[in-house]
């Protein structure tokens, strides 16, 4: 009898769900478009301070896994339970849940039995901070020198790390930090809270 997600290990994901990298597809935005709307509908405008697509899709050119991941942003009064129960009645699956020491909840859309769906969907639940994925998306979209060579990157880490996404996220860590770093320097605080409206 065939498992289910919930109840397979890590590597029997992994084997399930490789490390795939695509050549940029322009269609990813509308995807994100399309998913963020509805997104605010489930949780309701009282509730979000800001959503952004981050994460190597939503840069141009980019080679990238044939992934949207998206970043919620939530006020920090916001009843939790309730955003979560809303995005599981929604279709959406919680992969990880975190209170300490903040908020990080987890969730996708586009996982099969059969293996990836046409689309997939990471989602990012926050409260509202100066979070390092939106500094480095904007470096990357404005030095694209530095996107190609993350890309290389990527493509060398996928032969070593293919059924091993823990790995492979890992294996990235440094080349991120020091880009995010440089790109906190070069965009000073863009998006500390007072989290208005999305930039």
């Amino acid at each position: 009898m065939r498992k289910e997600l919930s109840e397979m290990t890590l590597e029997e994901l992994w084997e399930l769900f490789p490390i795939v990298l695509e050549e940029y597809n322009p269609e990813y935005k509308e995807w994100y478009l399309t998913e963020k709307n509805k997104i605010e509908k489930i949780v309701g405008m009282n509730d979000i301070k800001r959503i952004n697509y981050i994460g190597s899709s939503s840069v141009e050119g980019l080679i990238s896994k044939p992934i949207v991941d998206i970043l919620l942003e939530v006020d920090c009064n916001s009843d939790v339970e309730q955003i979560k129960s809303k995005l599981i009645n929604a279709g959406w699956t919680l992969m990880s849940f975190k209170s300490q020491p903040d908020l990080n909840m987890s969730f996708n859309k586009g996982y099969t039995l059969k293996g990836f769906d046409e689309k997939v969907f990471h989602l990012h639940v926050r409260f509202c901070r100066d979070w390092g994925e939106l500094y480095f998306r904007d470096y990357l979209l404005i030095h694209a020198d530095i996107a190609k060579e993350y890309g290389r990157l990527k493509q060398g880490l996928k032969e070593q790390y293919e059924h091993n996404r823990d790995g492979y996220t890992e294996a990235k860590t440094g080349f991120i930090a020091k880009y995010t770093k440089m790109a906190r320097e070069e965009f000073g605080g863009r998006y500390m809270p007072d989290c208005g409206n999305e930039p």
